[in-house]
């Protein structure tokens, strides 16, 4: 495991319950996968022998970041535990860390997943324009119908998060992002795959229940999909995530137009079109609903129709507690003794921070400090011309925690008014007047004497 970074670093042949960890699978920037085996003692016939564990470190972290990570697994344990379809990735357990001899696992909850063999993202890597894209997009299709059908939205669709089985069947996976609607909304953490989100989540107002998301996002998101498998490109122009973001900004405000790739078969074209709608509103006019979208894909594709699903009963919406969901998850027998379910009291949901009211957190490296949003790195830097939450929250310390009215309104786009209001208070703080939201104006931003 040398060589790169994993959000969760396991040894092989560590014990969890009755499994044993073997090789990395994949890792992102909160949770990481291994594929882990049923030691031969704990053969259970209603349990693979071969499974996914997913860690995510719930117990290691600043309180802000555990807060953080403890919603994202409240998200995946509560859908995954409720649903039960086809095209969704099945969960078997889950489980939290019980060993204080191993601090950096200890408290990190484990979800037991049907073990995959592989991603649409490793298979584009492979082959960019794979002959199996049209089958596998209409599966892919299938599992968004039966989420939204359900009532949840999945919020981070995208290759990496579509998972291949032994023989190509398709799940839809990773639900970190995932909410259930309430009405026409959900409410989802301020955090998306920018080549994936649609241009009104961009740079979304959040208030205290998070982003505002409907299912047209997804739609959005199997659009950009389509058009990544059928042509190995993205539907907007630009050679990094920032150009291609900037480029779907400028789409959705009418200054620039989606020229789809020539590459893209003539059958799929209206389709793709109408899924990169750029408002919601005319979104929804092409494709009022994924079960249209479905019936299309499937004739794109020439795949035989998938089943019509039954009419749901109205749902009461409640709000997803992890440790509901791990109560009525079955506990794994008590041989087990590096890994244990713990009981503990619900957590309660801490409200995001606001411009008007910035956060008081810790950061290991910076100290004690405010934060405007949901950033948790000190290490990036931002310039005029770029966009997105990073921008919003250097708007709203400007504006609401240093007085630098002149900033405007937080939009998160970095124009000539944030840029000025970044030198003017640059100067105030002796720091280079370059305009530039690097490290070091990020600490002087997000700390105040008033801490």
């Amino acid at each position: 495991m040398t060589g790169r970074s994993y959000a969760v670093s396991v040894p092989k042949g560590y014990r969890v319950g009755p499994w044993e960890v073997r090789e990395p699978l994949a890792s992102g920037a909160f949770a990481t996968v291994y594929a882990a085996r049923l030691a031969k003692a704990e053969r259970d016939a209603e349990l693979p022998a071969r499974a996914a564990l997913k860690f995510l470190p719930t117990g290691t972290r600043t309180p802000r970041q555990l807060r953080h990570l403890r919603e994202l697994a409240e998200r995946e344990v509560e859908l995954l535990g409720r649903l039960r379809a086809p095209r969704l990735i099945r969960m078997y357990d889950t489980l939290t860390v019980d060993d204080p001899d191993h601090p950096e696992l200890d408290g990190a909850s484990v979800l037991v997943l049907e073990l995959a063999e592989g991603s649409l993202d490793a298979v584009l890597d492979h082959d960019p324009t794979p002959e199996s894209a049209p089958a596998l997009l209409a599966q892919i299709c299938e599992g968004l119908h039966q989420l939204h059908h359900a009532g949840w939205v999945h919020g981070d669709l995208k290759p990496a998060n579509v998972l291949l089985l032994k023989g190509g069947s398709v799940r839809l996976a990773d639900f970190n992002m995932a909410a259930e609607l309430e009405g026409t909304h959900a409410y989802a953490p301020a955090f998306a795959t920018p080549d994936y989100t649609p241009p009104e989540l961009l740079w979304p107002e959040i208030d205290e229940r998070g982003t505002r998301i409907r299912p047209t996002a997804d739609i959005w998101a199997f659009g950009v999909l389509a058009h990544v498998a059928l042509t190995g490109s993205f539907p907007l122009p630009g050679g990094s995530t920032e150009a291609r973001t900037d480029a779907a900004t400028r789409y959705a405000r009418g200054t620039e137009e989606l020229r789809l790739s020539p590459e893209l078969p003539e059958p799929w074209r209206e389709i793709v079109r109408d899924c990169l709608a750029p408002t919601h509103a005319a979104r929804v006019a092409r494709v009022p609903d994924t079960e249209a979208l479905l019936r299309r894909v499937e004739e794109a594709a020439g795949a035989s129709p998938s089943a019509r699903l039954p009419r749901l009963r109205p749902r009461r919406w409640r709000r997803p507690v992890l440790v509901a969901s791990l109560a009525v998850t079955a506990v794994l027998g008590a041989t087990a003794v590096t890994y244990a379910l713990r009981d503990d009291p619900p957590v309660a949901s801490a409200a995001p921070p606001s411009c008007e009211k910035p956060a008081v957190y810790e950061d290991q490296k910076h100290g004690v400090g405010y934060t405007a949003g949901w950033n948790s790195t000190w290490d990036f830097a931002v310039k005029q011309g770029e966009g997105g939450s990073q921008v919003r929250e250097a708007q709203c310390l400007l504006r609401y925690l240093h007085g630098i009215t002149e900033v405007g309104e937080a939009d998160g786009i970095f124009g000539p008014l944030t840029h000025d209001a970044v030198v003017t208070f640059q100067k105030r703080k002796g720091l280079d007047a370059d305009g530039v939201v690097d490290a070091r104006t990020w600490s002087a931003l997000r700390k105040s004497g008033e801490v």
